[in-house]
């Protein structure tokens, strides 16, 4: 993974959002959360403030990023594709799923597509395991998702150029 170094813009909102949580008891998640949605991603290079700001070690607050699916390191492509591979869906198909999702973006699972169009991430659980295999598109969950109802849903995100 090549890391591209935030901007002075980037590091300064995240001072902000650090300002803004620094005191609240059990600040590292909300905070975090508060970084990504601001930003797209937790960079790197604001661990070591954030860190240091909660009392933490820098190790401490990485590894709760890479923990977590749902923090990203890199900014995301344009639009981002999750599909759930969770026991539930596994056995429902959610790993043929995952494969035709490669194919129909052009991009692997945990990249972003080289015209930064779209981001393919593989989650575990998007909380509908009743319902699998589950999808979501930006946010917005997609349940029973058969390969042909992922080639429409995917027809809006973008196909390779």
């Amino acid at each position: 993974m090549k890391l591209i170094p935030s901007s002075a813009q980037d590091l300064a909102r995240v001072a902000e959002i650090v300002a803004a949580h620094r005191d609240t008891p059990g600040a590292l998640l909300p905070l975090l959360h508060a970084v990504q949605d601001a930003l797209g991603h937790v960079p790197d290079d604001a661990v070591p403030s954030i860190a240091r700001a909660l009392n933490l070690s820098r190790a401490e607050v990485h590894g709760v990023i890479t923990y977590y699916h749902f923090f990203r390191r890199e900014a995301p492509g344009r639009r981002v594709v999750q599909v759930c591979r969770a026991e539930a869906c596994q056995a429902c198909g959610g790993e043929a799923l995952l494969a035709h999702a490669e194919r129909i973006l052009g991009c692997q699972r945990h990249e972003t597509r080289a015209d930064g169009a779209v981001t393919l991430e593989p989650v575990y659980c998007l909380g509908l395991c009743a319902s699998s295999p589950a999808v979501q598109i930006d946010d917005r969950p997609h349940a029973r998702v058969t390969p042909e109802r992922l080639e429409q849903l995917l027809a809006d995100v973008g196909r390779p150029q």
